[in-house]
Protein backbone atom coordinates (compact mmCIF):
# COMPACT_ATOMS: atom_id res chain seq x y z
CA UNK A 1 0.00 0.00 0.00
CA UNK A 2 1.95 3.30 -1.72
CA UNK A 3 0.22 5.12 1.67
CA UNK A 4 2.06 3.65 4.24
CA UNK A 5 5.60 3.21 2.34
CA UNK A 6 8.53 4.17 5.04
CA UNK A 7 10.87 6.75 4.01
CA UNK A 8 13.52 4.58 3.94
CA UNK A 9 11.64 2.33 1.28
CA UNK A 10 10.99 5.96 -0.72
CA UNK A 11 14.26 6.42 -0.38
CA UNK A 12 15.00 2.77 -1.71
CA UNK A 13 12.76 3.63 -4.71
CA UNK A 14 14.27 6.93 -5.61
CA UNK A 15 17.91 5.40 -5.75
CA UNK A 16 17.29 2.79 -7.50
CA UNK A 17 15.65 5.16 -10.47
CA UNK A 18 18.56 7.17 -10.37
CA UNK A 19 20.69 4.53 -10.67
CA UNK A 20 18.88 3.39 -13.57
CA UNK A 21 19.22 6.74 -14.62
CA UNK A 22 22.85 7.34 -14.32
CA UNK A 23 23.26 3.49 -16.59
CA UNK A 24 21.52 5.32 -19.48
CA UNK A 25 22.60 8.11 -18.83
CA UNK A 26 26.65 7.35 -19.11
CA UNK A 27 26.40 4.92 -21.64
CA UNK A 28 25.32 1.29 -22.05
CA UNK A 29 24.35 -0.43 -19.08
CA UNK A 30 25.80 -4.34 -18.72
CA UNK A 31 22.39 -5.51 -19.02
CA UNK A 32 21.43 -3.90 -22.32
CA UNK A 33 24.09 -5.79 -24.62
CA UNK A 34 22.01 -5.40 -27.99
CA UNK A 35 21.96 -9.12 -28.41
CA UNK A 36 18.95 -11.01 -27.93
CA UNK A 37 19.77 -13.89 -24.88
CA UNK A 38 19.68 -17.55 -26.28
CA UNK A 39 17.32 -18.68 -24.16
CA UNK A 40 14.72 -16.12 -25.56
CA UNK A 41 15.76 -17.40 -28.64
CA UNK A 42 15.16 -20.96 -27.97
CA UNK A 43 11.87 -20.24 -26.27
CA UNK A 44 10.46 -18.16 -29.68
CA UNK A 45 12.53 -20.63 -32.58
CA UNK A 46 13.66 -23.82 -31.06
CA UNK A 47 12.07 -27.34 -30.36
CA UNK A 48 8.94 -27.27 -28.68
CA UNK A 49 8.63 -23.49 -29.77
CA UNK A 50 5.91 -21.42 -27.92
CA UNK A 51 2.90 -20.12 -30.54
CA UNK A 52 3.03 -16.34 -30.77
CA UNK A 53 0.48 -14.48 -29.07
CA UNK A 54 1.12 -11.25 -26.52
CA UNK A 55 4.02 -10.84 -24.53
CA UNK A 56 5.23 -8.33 -21.69
CA UNK A 57 8.45 -7.84 -21.14
CA UNK A 58 9.53 -6.13 -17.81
CA UNK A 59 12.36 -4.10 -17.76
CA UNK A 60 12.78 -3.32 -21.62
CA UNK A 61 15.96 -1.41 -21.98
CA UNK A 62 16.48 -0.22 -25.37
CA UNK A 63 14.04 -2.52 -27.21
CA UNK A 64 16.51 -5.13 -28.19
CA UNK A 65 14.44 -8.08 -27.39
CA UNK A 66 10.68 -6.36 -27.82
CA UNK A 67 11.80 -5.94 -31.12
CA UNK A 68 13.02 -9.45 -31.33
CA UNK A 69 9.59 -10.81 -30.63
CA UNK A 70 7.28 -8.49 -32.78
CA UNK A 71 9.67 -9.96 -35.53
CA UNK A 72 8.30 -13.48 -34.73
CA UNK A 73 5.06 -12.21 -34.51
CA UNK A 74 4.28 -11.66 -31.59
CA UNK A 75 1.92 -8.81 -29.98
CA UNK A 76 4.35 -6.73 -27.65
CA UNK A 77 4.45 -4.34 -24.59
CA UNK A 78 7.60 -3.26 -23.52
CA UNK A 79 7.71 -1.01 -19.76
CA UNK A 80 10.55 0.38 -18.60
CA UNK A 81 10.78 2.88 -15.63
CA UNK A 82 13.74 5.52 -17.44
CA UNK A 83 12.67 7.62 -20.17
CA UNK A 84 15.98 7.41 -21.80
CA UNK A 85 15.77 4.19 -22.89
CA UNK A 86 11.67 4.13 -24.07
CA UNK A 87 13.00 6.69 -25.92
CA UNK A 88 15.71 4.68 -27.71
CA UNK A 89 13.59 1.61 -27.43
CA UNK A 90 10.35 3.50 -29.06
CA UNK A 91 13.76 4.44 -31.98
CA UNK A 92 14.27 1.17 -32.75
CA UNK A 93 11.11 -0.31 -32.99
CA UNK A 94 10.38 2.78 -35.67
CA UNK A 95 13.79 2.13 -37.23
CA UNK A 96 13.41 -1.84 -37.57
CA UNK A 97 9.15 -1.24 -38.84
CA UNK A 98 8.29 -3.64 -35.61
CA UNK A 99 5.16 -3.29 -34.04
CA UNK A 100 5.89 -2.85 -30.49
CA UNK A 101 3.97 -0.59 -27.42
CA UNK A 102 6.97 0.69 -25.42
CA UNK A 103 5.52 2.38 -22.40
CA UNK A 104 7.44 4.54 -19.27
CA UNK A 105 7.03 2.95 -16.31
CA UNK A 106 6.90 0.71 -13.63
CA UNK A 107 7.04 -2.82 -13.67
CA UNK A 108 5.52 -3.03 -10.27
CA UNK A 109 2.50 -0.31 -10.58
CA UNK A 110 1.09 -1.81 -13.92
CA UNK A 111 -2.38 -0.60 -13.09
CA UNK A 112 -0.72 2.67 -14.01
CA UNK A 113 1.06 1.74 -17.02
CA UNK A 114 -2.26 0.77 -19.47
CA UNK A 115 -0.95 -2.97 -20.04
CA UNK A 116 -4.32 -4.98 -19.46
CA UNK A 117 -2.90 -8.01 -21.32
CA UNK A 118 -3.90 -11.10 -20.92
CA UNK A 119 -0.28 -12.46 -21.83
CA UNK A 120 0.85 -15.46 -23.20
CA UNK A 121 4.69 -14.59 -21.99
CA UNK A 122 6.48 -12.07 -19.83
CA UNK A 123 9.95 -11.45 -20.31
CA UNK A 124 12.25 -9.96 -17.84
CA UNK A 125 16.49 -9.72 -18.44
CA UNK A 126 17.55 -8.36 -14.91
CA UNK A 127 14.44 -6.32 -13.74
CA UNK A 128 12.97 -8.21 -11.01
CA UNK A 129 16.26 -8.66 -8.86
CA UNK A 130 16.62 -4.95 -9.27
CA UNK A 131 13.56 -4.46 -7.76
CA UNK A 132 13.43 -3.11 -3.94
CA UNK A 133 12.04 -6.23 -1.94
CA UNK A 134 8.93 -4.36 -0.35
CA UNK A 135 7.46 -3.57 -4.41
CA UNK A 136 8.09 -7.45 -5.21
CA UNK A 137 4.63 -8.65 -4.41
CA UNK A 138 3.10 -6.14 -5.93
CA UNK A 139 5.63 -6.87 -9.46
CA UNK A 140 3.93 -10.83 -8.99
CA UNK A 141 0.78 -9.36 -8.45
CA UNK A 142 0.66 -7.50 -11.29
CA UNK A 143 1.81 -10.48 -13.48
CA UNK A 144 -0.56 -13.06 -12.26
CA UNK A 145 -3.49 -10.58 -13.17
CA UNK A 146 -2.41 -10.17 -16.13
CA UNK A 147 -1.45 -13.90 -16.98
CA UNK A 148 -3.70 -15.97 -19.39
CA UNK A 149 -4.06 -19.68 -18.30
CA UNK A 150 -1.05 -21.47 -18.90
CA UNK A 151 0.97 -18.27 -19.19
CA UNK A 152 4.99 -18.28 -19.10
CA UNK A 153 7.32 -16.40 -17.50
CA UNK A 154 10.80 -16.07 -18.63
CA UNK A 155 13.19 -14.13 -16.03
CA UNK A 156 16.90 -14.01 -15.89
CA UNK A 157 18.13 -12.42 -12.69
CA UNK A 158 21.38 -11.69 -10.25
CA UNK A 159 21.73 -14.29 -7.59
CA UNK A 160 22.26 -12.72 -4.04
CA UNK A 161 25.11 -10.95 -3.74
CA UNK A 162 26.40 -10.10 -6.96
CA UNK A 163 25.95 -6.43 -6.15
CA UNK A 164 27.07 -4.27 -3.21
CA UNK A 165 24.05 -4.05 -0.86
CA UNK A 166 21.85 -6.73 1.22
CA UNK A 167 18.75 -6.63 -0.71
CA UNK A 168 19.46 -7.10 -4.58
CA UNK A 169 19.17 -10.66 -6.21
CA UNK A 170 16.88 -13.11 -6.73
CA UNK A 171 16.56 -16.78 -5.08
CA UNK A 172 14.19 -19.48 -6.58
CA UNK A 173 13.45 -19.82 -2.97
CA UNK A 174 11.42 -16.16 -2.85
CA UNK A 175 9.94 -17.08 -6.60
CA UNK A 176 8.25 -19.93 -5.47
CA UNK A 177 7.04 -17.99 -2.09
CA UNK A 178 5.78 -14.79 -4.33
CA UNK A 179 4.33 -16.35 -7.57
CA UNK A 180 1.52 -18.07 -5.93
CA UNK A 181 -0.44 -19.85 -8.48
CA UNK A 182 2.89 -20.39 -10.75
CA UNK A 183 5.30 -23.57 -11.07
CA UNK A 184 8.66 -22.51 -10.90
CA UNK A 185 9.51 -25.27 -14.08
CA UNK A 186 13.19 -24.52 -14.62
CA UNK A 187 16.37 -22.86 -12.95
CA UNK A 188 19.36 -22.93 -15.01
CA UNK A 189 22.84 -21.11 -14.03
CA UNK A 190 23.93 -18.28 -16.15
CA UNK A 191 27.26 -17.95 -17.58
CA UNK A 192 28.14 -14.63 -15.63
CA UNK A 193 30.98 -14.56 -13.50
CA UNK A 194 29.02 -13.60 -10.57
CA UNK A 195 26.00 -15.76 -9.69
CA UNK A 196 23.02 -15.55 -12.04
CA UNK A 197 19.94 -17.72 -13.06
CA UNK A 198 17.83 -18.25 -15.66
CA UNK A 199 14.31 -18.71 -14.17
CA UNK A 200 11.24 -20.39 -16.06
CA UNK A 201 7.64 -20.24 -14.20
CA UNK A 202 4.41 -21.67 -15.37
CA UNK A 203 0.67 -19.91 -14.63
CA UNK A 204 -1.55 -22.76 -13.56
CA UNK A 205 -3.56 -23.57 -17.04
CA UNK A 206 -6.78 -22.86 -15.55
CA UNK A 207 -7.88 -20.96 -12.11
CA UNK A 208 -7.77 -23.67 -9.33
Amino acid sequence: MSETRTAAELDQEAAVRRALEDFYRDGKPPWDSGITPPELVALVEGPGALMPGQVLELGCGTGTNAVYLARHGWRVAAVDLVDRAVRQAREKAAAAGADVAVLCGDATRLDEVGVPGPYDLFFDLSCYCGIPPHRRDAYAAGLTKRAAPGARLLMFGYGPGAFDDSWSGVTADELRARFAGWQLADVTPGTNPVPTFWFTLHRAAAAA
